[in-house]
């Protein structure tokens, strides 16, 4: 009977283990998808931008939503005209659900100049191994620190 107990705490320390292995796996795979999500920004590639997005991307513009890849996609568009950005981003949170098929990324966003103007909150699910889409996006102003 001991020794089962044993294998069986065993087995279940391991698997934990296994486990939290995986969901920092996941987090770094998150974070390198928000990093070249908002690469997409910084070398002008449009196109790169809407292969990050789900066919039911909801991103928030102040009080309306866009609902939807095309409508992202082409509201988005006037971003990655001209020369140089007009802003950047940078994950500094990701949390990954322990199903590890749905995750959160959330950072800091710069104007042209770097500074931090708001900060972005985005919802990534995972599609197949490896591949995350967003399918939600929302930004808030950045009040600055609090004293």
């Amino acid at each position: 009977m001991f020794s089962r107990l044993a294998v069986f705490l065993f087995t279940v320390l391991v698997a934990g283990a296994a486990m939290a292995s995986t969901i920092d796996e996941l987090k770094k795979q998150v974070a390198d998808t928000e990093r070249a999500f908002a690469a997409t920004m910084k070398a002008r590639d449009h196109a790169a931008f809407v292969g990050f997005l789900s066919e039911e991307a909801i991103f928030f513009d102040g009080k309306q939503s866009l609902v939807g890849k095309e409508t992202v996609s082409s509201k988005w568009k006037p971003y990655y005209d001209g020369k140089d950005a007009p802003f950047s981003w940078e994950p500094d949170t990701v949390e990954v659900l322990a199903s590890g098929n749905l995750a959160l990324s959330s950072g800091p966003v710069y104007d042209a100049a770097g500074k931090q103007i708001a900060r972005f909150n985005s919802i990534w699910r995972l599609v197949a191994p490896g591949k995350w889409k967003i399918v939600f996006d929302k930004g808030e102003p950045f009040c600055g620190p609090r004293k």
